[in-house]
């Protein structure tokens, strides 16, 4: 017998002496059949073993020409060797080598139902789907075994809607599933959410009697959890006969999806107490799950305890933690866990990288971002996709786009997401040239651009003013056959437009929509809804939120948290909280809507009941609740229990403070009167404030009549905004009362723009929004009612104009015409006569003294509320009384509240000013009937200088400096850093008796 062993080199055809087919003829008369049968066989069993040692050791080629030898020959090899070289194949995880053994299928001596299955089975695990689904359809017969092949291919693509329809197909063919194969398919039926299919498929396992299988219903129990039906998952779950490790791990799972954390901690508890040990998966899904709901303290402590019993949390566990701080806006401790995680040695996954880098995105640490992308970089996973992408939007949030586009380039793999990524990060910095050269750059390389990628390119040409050329490239999406705008495409278009402030074309792409029969989803809703939380537009709150109950989309917390918010913003708080209460489920996105909404309206109090009914239900309170709550506070003027708040949020809250917290603790004590603690507030802040605290600053310094103070806030003020005409107008104004006048071109500009300034405002009647302009009196149908209303205000008790000086944002009525707001309310008054329902203006400026007593005369005198929004807050006119509490009305009534005491001594006026905190200046004037004819105001200025008063009239905003009213001048500073305000305001007025004393006993020694 010839020796079976190949040469290394071997190339067909065969050598004649590779297998002897004719054996020496054996002079006997009987047959030798068998012993040619048997050395054949035997031989044949070789060259098998020979394959499969070819194979193993890597040398496929030689593989193949050897088993085309045997073809050539006319031998065959045994099914069992074929697919065994299959099993090869997929070790190997090489289909082009499984594809060449398909083509030689023909030298298996018996090509049965087995080989095709494998044959099936090989290519699924190969990747090659279409291969194994060709090589299925060409069975001529199929058990369940070879459906379970495709089956089991299609799983591991998490193709799952074909998984059902092969399941489908299988039954029809009248094949059941094993109970292997059922889990497969309840998996597929779960991730589909196919609930229909999940009962059938529950059904044929009852009456197959497969439930006695542990991983049957497992598999039972995490299919209705993914359909959303925890009851019948526990129905399931109940009535096992036995329970496993994976068991137990479903149904806490399933709690924890619902969001039922602490039952499913209870079923922690309870599997413990059935000698169920916990394993590292269960300790990670409850981390997980308390991660998720936002309770991130208690994931912390499960960790902690984990740890006690011995179990290493690994980089799941992790990477649980960091995002669950991450989406509790707790980004600063989620880089600490990520330093943390690397110091103890556990090794960062892609998706660890990925989360901690978002939340550097958020807080914008490009500097952290950046060291993270280093380690990324020695990990060898900077240039995956995942990890690639996040990297991208890091930077662009951070401004640094050439660092994001040095990312993209040099990404080894790019799919959709990463081209939109860096599109968008030149969209959002207003690159758009570069972001449109990306664009075609992306359809050159072969990506395909999907709804996406239009929707920030027809964005980005709206933002640039091209409306035009955005809306050929939006018909174009449809008729091109490109792709078909979806409900997306509108939703940016209504974005987009929303941006540059046109809220009017807003709504008409919206009406547009619904013409079209376009179906809205929710986040049509919602933004649509952000144009409508206006006083304006009421009505059309009222039209979407029908439009929402039709389609069920209220259904949607989201949609209701939004409702919510726009109701309070267009003036309607009681529709707030009746969508508040027929709310079966709140988060605190709703909660802190509706509070926010009460501290919108004025209803402090009602705010900080809600505040207590939130923690009382188990909401933990995140900065946007903590915000208004401060702010409820300061409505309140209940300082004490403001700091308190403020002061506790990064140790009870775990939440650091921002900027608008320190901007409300600002109002909180300028409201209360407490000026001085709030101007130490912000010298003491670090880093430096931002505009939003020195516009506080600003308000509490005019409010409380201190010039210097409010000098300063203005000015720090118009080095970071210096753009705004009206802070200019106001320090302008601050400079005259005080005396000091400057030469600086950058002083005198205020004075030249304050004709600029025109106030507008708008009113809603009818179906119709108005607007009026400050001045323009076009109207004559409502020209009897000005005259009605100029009338009234006679009545109106106006503070004595020679003791009071005002800045407003816009020029005296007498300068500059009738006010757009009481144009608005004329208007309103003259078209809805017979009615009561309320009225709702919104001014682009604050509303003036004069204009703020008149509404509250009218809402008294008419008996109509009015809401009036202007630049600072909600005016709620009720019954003579404004819910701003007279606080953040636009004027500056200096000498009202810096006139501590005042007394008449002969022929002149005697008076105090505050110089600081604790003292006191007081100033004689000798001439105290100085007014200005125009106006019928006293202006005058000090000039601590010199003894030198000049008169300046804030009335018509003219002056007379050439005018030189006679004053004495004395310097009396009282000390006393401990007393309290009325204390103060007691000993000054004892000081400025004293003084006007010892000041008559001189002038009469003197006579």
């Amino acid at each position: 017998m010839v020796s079976l062993i190949l040469p290394a080199k071997f190339h067909p055809p065969l050598s004649q002496t590779l297998i002897n087919l004719n054996p020496p003829i054996n002079s006997s008369s009987k047959p030798k059949k068998a012993t040619l049968s048997f050395t054949s066989t035997h031989q044949l069993n070789h060259t098998d073993t020979h394959l499969l040692r070819l194979f193993e050791s890597g040398r496929t080629q030689e593989a193949i020409s050897a088993l085309d030898a045997i073809a050539h020959k006319g031998l065959k090899v045994s099914s069992r060797t074929y697919t065994k070289l299959l099993d090869c194949c997929v070790e190997a995880n090489s289909i082009d080598l499984g594809r060449k053994l398909h083509a030689r299928v023909d030298v298996v001596d018996d090509l049965d139902l087995f080989v095709g299955t494998k044959l099936v089975g090989m290519y699924a695990k190969c990747g090659s789907l279409a291969d194994a689904r060709k090589a299925f359809d060409e069975m001529p017969e199929r058990n369940v075994y070879s459906w379970g092949a495709v089956i089991g291919g299609y799983s591991r693509e998490n193709r799952w809607e074909e998984v059902v329809g092969l399941f489908g197909m299988m039954v029809e063919e009248g094949i059941l599933p094993s109970h292997f194969l059922v889990p497969k398919i309840l998996k597929a039926c779960g991730n589909c959410g196919d609930y229909e299919m999940v009962r059938l498929v529950h059904s044929f396992v009852v009456r197959c009697g497969l439930g006695c299988y542990t991983h049957v219903c497992n598999g039972l129990t995490s299919a209705y959890v993914r359909c959303g039906w925890l009851s019948l998952a526990w129905e399931v779950f109940a009535t096992m006969a036995e329970r496993d490790l994976v068991s137990w791990n479903a149904i806490v799972y399933a709690y924890c999806r619902a969001g039922k954390n602490d039952e499913a901690r209870r079923l922690f508890d309870m599997m413990r107490d059935e000698d169920v040990e916990p394993g590292l998966r269960t300790w990670n899904i409850l981390i997980d799950g308390y991660c998720q709901s936002g309770d991130c303290d208690t994931a912390l402590n499960l960790k902690k305890e984990m740890e006690g019993v011995d179990l290493t949390p690994d980089a799941f566990t992790w990477t649980s933690l960091i995002s669950g701080f991450a989406k509790s806006n707790r980004e600063v401790r989620a880089l600490e866990l990520f330093i943390e995680m690397l110091t103890l040695g556990v090794q960062p996954t892609g998706v660890s990288i990925a989360t901690v880098v978002s939340a550097c995105s958020t807080l914008k640490a490009s500097k952290n971002g950046k060291e993270i992308h280093g380690l990324a970089s020695r990990m060898g996973i900077a240039k995956t996709v995942l990890v690639g992408n996040s990297l991208m939007d890091l930077y662009s949030k951070c401004g640094e786009l050439k660092a994001a586009r040095q990312v993209f380039d040099a990404m080894l793999e790019r799919d959709v997401c990463t081209w939109n990524s860096m599109i968008s990060g030149y969209c959002q910095g207003g690159y758009f040239g570069e972001a449109y050269e990306l664009f075609i750059k992306m359809q050159e390389t072969g990506s395909k651009p999907n709804a996406i990628t239009w929707n920030l390119i027809i964005s980005a040409y709206i933002l640039t003013g091209d409306e035009e050329e955005a809306m050929h490239l939006f018909q174009k999406m449809g008729k091109g056959g490109i792709i078909e705008p979806d409900t997306s495409s509108w939703n940016s278009l209504i974005s987009a437009y929303l941006q540059i402030g046109d809220k009017n074309k807003a709504f008409r792409i919206f009406r547009k929509m619904q013409s079209l029969g376009i179906r809205l989803n929710f986040v049509t809703i919602l933004t649509i809804l952000d144009a409508c939380g206006i006083l304006v537009a009421a009505k059309k709150v009222r039209e979407i939120h029908t439009y929402t109950l039709r389609r069920d989309l209220v259904s949607k917390i989201s949609v209701s948290n939004c409702l919510i918010d726009s109701y309070s913003k267009s003036g309607n708080i009681v529709y707030s909280k009746a969508i508040f209460d027929m709310m079966p489920l709140k988060d605190v996105i709703t909660w802190n809507s509706l509070i926010s909404g009460y501290v919108f309206h004025g209803c402090s109090k009602d705010a900080l009941v809600a505040f207590d009914q939130m923690t009382c239900e188990g909401h933990k309170p995140n900065r946007i609740t903590l915000l208004s709550l401060i702010r409820a506070y300061s409505l309140e003027k209940m300082v004490k229990q403001g700091m308190v708040i403020y002061s506790s949020m990064t140790e009870d809250y775990h939440i650091s403070p921002g900027s608008e917290h320190q901007s409300a603790v600002v109002h909180l004590l300028g409201r209360s009167g407490r000026l001085g603690e709030a101007i130490e507030f912000v010298e003491k802040m670090t880093p430096e404030p931002d505009p939003s605290i020195w516009h506080a600053l600003l308000t509490a310094s005019r409010v409380h009549g201190n010039v210097r103070a409010a000098i300063h806030a203005g000015e720090r003020l118009l080095e970071l905004t210096p753009r705004d005409n009206v802070t200019r107008r106001i320090i302008s104004q601050a400079y005259r009362i005080s005396g000091r006048v400057s030469n600086t071109s950058e002083e005198r500009m205020p004075l030249q723009s304050h004709s600029m300034l025109c106030g507008s405002s708008s009113v809603e009647v009818g179906n119709m929004v108005y607007s009026f302009d400050t001045g323009h009196v076009s109207a004559p149908a409502f020209a009897s009612t000005y005259v009605w209303l100029k009338s009234i205000t006679r009545n109106i008790n106006q503070p004595d104009p020679n003791l009071l000086s005002y800045v407003e944002e816009e020029d005296n009525e007498e300068v500059s015409g009738v006010h757009s707001e009481k144009l608005a309310l004329c208007f309103t008054l003259n078209a809805t006569a017979h009615s009561i329902r309320p009225i709702r203006i919104m001014k682009n400026f604050r509303i003036c003294r004069d204009c703020h007593s008149t509404f509250k005369f009218v809402s008294s005198s008419c008996g109509r509320e009015i809401y009036l929004s202007d630049r600072q807050c909600l005016h709620h006119f009720k019954n003579g009384h404004c819910s701003c509490g007279d606080y953040c009305r636009y004027q500056i009534e200096w000498y009202s509240h810096c006139i501590v005491y005042t007394v008449k001594y002969k022929e002149a006026i005697v008076f105090t000013l505050p110089v600081s905190r604790h003292g006191f200046q007081v100033v004689i004037l000798q001439r105290q009937s100085w007014t200005c004819r125009r106006s019928g105001y006293l202006g005058f200025s000090v000039d601590h200088g010199a003894s030198l008063l000049s008169c300046y009239c804030f009335g018509c905003s003219t002056a007379s400096l050439s005018t030189i009213v006679q004053f004495r001048l004395v310097t009396d500073v009282s000390s006393r850093k401990d007393a309290d305000e009325v204390d103060e305001q007691i000993m000054v007025q004892k000081s400025v008796r004293e003084l006007v004393e010892r000041l008559t006993m001189t002038d009469e020694d003197d006579s």
